[in-house]
């Protein structure tokens, strides 16, 4: 087979497509030929040599990814041979190997992709789907919501937006760029504003007239978040995840006193909480109420993959087709 192999930490160029051993299924596992892998930020980071939220450091050599779809090709001993044939969708959690045309990992984690919905977005919404259900529960949308998405057009930001559509909420989508604007309007954002424009801010109190921001989205941090922040109303709430890392003290003049908290999703649930939003991700998406924009680039592009990642060029979730 064909896998994308990381020999030595550093910039995406050393991400290197080579040929490698074909893996075979252990006890209660399956080999899936993959059809389609997700590209994480997270994937960026541990390329550098940050351990992230891995219990361990990386090992060298490795072939990253954590994200898979396809058709079970093997099983391995003790696993139903009912796989055999299905496509499915799975996340590896810790483990890597999914930048590769077979991937192996424990029936256990297995879905199987609902009717209608192919690889790329079934593994889209493995991960960044599950990740965006896991984070409205601490989000009161609603009729009379205003919900403030930084990042609108990433992944994670498409189907937050969408959510929060669905929800009845207002959505203001901020993205960088007029094309990254157009498309954030077209997924269903209220307003759509270019937050690399000059006191973009003032344009959104503008658009929203006596109406302030009831909850923000926020994966990306920085000055822009604060700014966003600055939006809030009383009793507002700032939900931080992803990229953006730890909220930041607010430093806005009164906004600490506006805000009920950061919620850190990725730190509450239990273990077992992703599992359980894998298969409502899967369905809403299988129903047409969650639609995942994908950036798809073939497997031999895996480093130009991580390149637009880390310069903020790709709209919706990155997908390596082999």
């Amino acid at each position: 087979m064909r896998a994308v192999h990381l020999h030595a930490f550093g910039p995406a160029e050393n991400l290197v497509l080579e040929e490698a051993p074909d893996p075979s299924p252990g006890p209660s596992q399956v080999r899936i030929a993959v059809r389609a892998a997700g590209v994480h930020f997270l994937d960026t980071l541990l390329r550098t040599g940050a351990r992230g939220p891995l219990p361990e450091p990386v090992a060298l050599p490795t072939v990253p990814g954590r994200e898979v779809a396809g058709v079970v090709d093997s099983v391995g001993e003790g696993t139903g041979p009912e796989w055999l044939g299905k496509p499915v969708v799975a996340h590896l959690g810790f483990a890597p190997g999914g930048y590769a045309e077979l991937a192996v990992t424990d029936a256990a984690r297995l879905h199987e992709i609902p009717a209608g919905l192919d690889f790329a977005a079934a593994v889209a919404m493995i991960g960044t789907g599950r990740t965006a259900l896991g984070i409205v529960r601490f989000a009161d949308l609603g009729p009379g919501a205003v919900a403030v998405v930084l990042a609108a057009a990433g992944g994670l930001g498409t189907l937050l937006t969408q959510y929060a559509r669905n929800a009845g909420a207002t959505v203001v989508g901020l993205a960088g760029g007029p094309a990254k604007t157009a498309r954030v309007a077209a997924n269903g954002a209220h307003h759509a504003v270019d937050y690399t424009a000059p006191d973009w801010p003032a344009e959104v109190r503008a658009r929203l007239g006596a109406a302030a921001a009831t909850v923000v989205f926020d994966g990306v941090g920085g000055d822009a978040a604060r700014a966003a922040v600055a939006l809030l109303g009383p009793g507002g709430r700032h939900l931080v995840y992803g990229s953006a890392g730890a909220p930041e003290p607010y430093a806005v003049e009164g906004v600490s006193e506006r805000v009920l908290g950061p919620a850190m999703t990725t730190r509450t649930g239990g273990p077992n909480a992703a599992r359980t939003l894998e298969p409502r991700a899967l369905g809403e998406a299988a129903a047409g109420r969650l639609t995942p924009a994908l950036h798809r680039f073939p497997l031999a592009g895996a480093a130009a993959a991580h390149h637009a990642l880390e310069t903020r060029s790709t709209i919706g979730k990155v997908v390596l087709e082999p």
